[in-house]
Order: structure tokens, then C-alpha cells, then sequence
């Protein structure tokens, strides 16, 4: 799906949001390198962003001015928020603030799950999330990066509170990866159990039209970005934003 106009099914990556001490620092740079447009607005929390591809809505940028460098939040749909926030804590993991309405946009809560990775939970209501997906400048993939050893809590956690369906990968049987699929068996992301992993966190992916073009573009606009490689999905590269933000880029095969 490339463009959702409806509240996505229950578990699926449904809006991203990064939070910046610096929100037209954060404007500029995501504008360079992914030709972001922008609807502002004040939330009680302060200023706030919205990045638009082809007028949907992409991403959310807020500005906080005692924010640090550190990941994109993605936020589950659930159809349920308080129910899914009961079901988070009843699994071990933890609620961090909410649930709680946010203007007539939706319900939402932050978590914490048993690895410590936070997500949100996002109600659709007048904001459905992600207006624009699976295409150039918008978010492509959410995956759950672990230590090894927690891997299979975090298997036990997702399930029990999405009811996910687990499968392996063929692809990438040197690795401790799953997919996540929902009851539907639409595929939401993946867990990769990482030896190297100092702490878990879900990671971002965006998709570009050329991952070395907008490798180029990212440190034009003052950020770093790793030699882009080919894997057997996409040809990626690592992108770290003047705030310190990691997340990787990639452009599918053309063949």
C-alpha cells in the first residue's frame, strides 16, 4: 500500500515522529534530503511539523528544546488504545505516559516493551498516521534491533500484545531474524536478535529513488552518511541528522 486514507489494522507501523531541540534546523535538513514540505502547528507540547511527500502526510518533527539525539519513535495503530496499553503491561513491558486524547487527531500512549525499545500506540481518529508509504522520501520498514539474548523475549512480548505470527527468513538464515506478520499475515517488520547491539531500539527505513544521491544530499545539509551497500533488499546506507539521529536509507532493485 502506498496510500492510506483509512485507520491501518491493529499492530501496523502507523505514524513516525522525531523529536528535535532545533525544529527549522530539523526542517531544513529533512527538506534537503527528502524534498519534505511542510504543514507547522503549536501543540501544548510546542511547535510541531508535519512532512509532506506529494501533499500526504509523511513524518512528524516536534521541537523540545531538552531533546538529544536519538531515534525516530514509530507508533503502532491500535484499535483499542487503552485495551492495547493494558495488554502491553499485563506482558511485562511498560507504559510510559498515556493513553491520552491529542486534540480530535487520536488517542495515544508512549511504551516501553521488556527489552526496553519504546513505541507508541496511535487511536486514528482525524489524523489516520502516515498519509504516504513504500515510496521514494517516506517511511518503508520498521524493524526491532535487540541484543541477541533478548530476542526471544521480544518475540514473546510482540505476540502477546499484537498477536503477531512469527516466521523465519530463508534469506538471512545466518541470522537471528523473524518476521512480524499480523493475524491477516501482512507482513508489519522484523526482530533481529544482534550480537553487536549495546540496547534495543526499533529502526527506521526510508525509502529513496537513489540511495548515493541522497547519501550526497545528507551531509550537503550537515549530517554523515556510511558507504551505501547493496543487500539482497535494497542498496542502503546509514544517515545520521545534525542532532545525532540514526536511520537508514534505500532504494529497492530496479531489475
Amino acid at each position: 500500500m502506498s496510500r492510506v486514507t483509512d485507520s491501518q489494522p491493529d499492530g501496523t507501523p502507523t505514524w513516525i515522529e522525531l523529536v528535535v531541540p532545533d525544529l527549522d534546523r530539523a526542517m531544513d535538513f529533512y527538506g534537503a534530503l527528502f524534498g519534505w514540505t511542510y504543514e507547522t502547528e503549536m501543540m501544548a507540547e510546542g511547535p510541531y511539523a508535519i512532512g509532506m511527500v506529494a501533499g500526504q502526510r509523511a513524518a512528524g518533527l516536534m521541537e523540545r528544546s531538552d531533546a538529544e539525539g536519538g531515534a525516530w519513535t514509530m507508533w503502532m495503530a491500535a484499535d483499542d488504545c487503552d485495551g492495547t496499553a493494558k495488554r502491553i503491561a499485563d506482558a511485562g513491558g511498560r507504559v510510559l505516559w498515556g493513553p491520552v486524547d491529542i486534540k480530535d487527531y487520536g488517542r495515544a500512549a508512549l511504551a516501553e516493551d521488556t527489552t526496553g525499545a519504546q513505541f507508541g500506540l496511535w487511536q486514528a481518529r482525524a489524523h489516520v498516521g502516515c498519509e504516504i508509504v513504500n515510496e521514494p522520501n517516506s517511511l518503508i520498514r520498521n524493524d526491532l534491533v535487540t541484543p541477541a539474548a533478548d530476542a526471544a523475549r521480544a518475540r514473546d512480548f510482540y505476540t502477546a500484545v499484537f498477536s503477531y505470527t512469527l516466521d523465519g527468513n530463508p534469506d538471512m538464515s545466518d541470522v537471528d531474524f523473524t518476521f512480524l506478520r499480523r493475524p491477516d499475515g501482512h507482513e508489519i517488520g522484523g526482530i533481529m536478535g544482534d550480537p553487536s547491539a549495546a540496547a534495543a531500539g526499533w529502526s527506521t527505513l526510508f525509502e529513496v529513488a537513489d540511495t548515493d544521491a541522497a547519501a550526497a544530499r545528507a551531509v550537503a545539509a550537515g549530517g554523515t552518511a556510511s558507504t551505501p551497500e547493496d543487500t539482497i533488499y535494497a542498496r542502503q546506507s546509514r544517515i545520521t541528522d545534525p542532532f545525532g539521529t540514526e536511520f537508514v536509507i534505500g532504494a529497492r532493485p530496479t531489475a
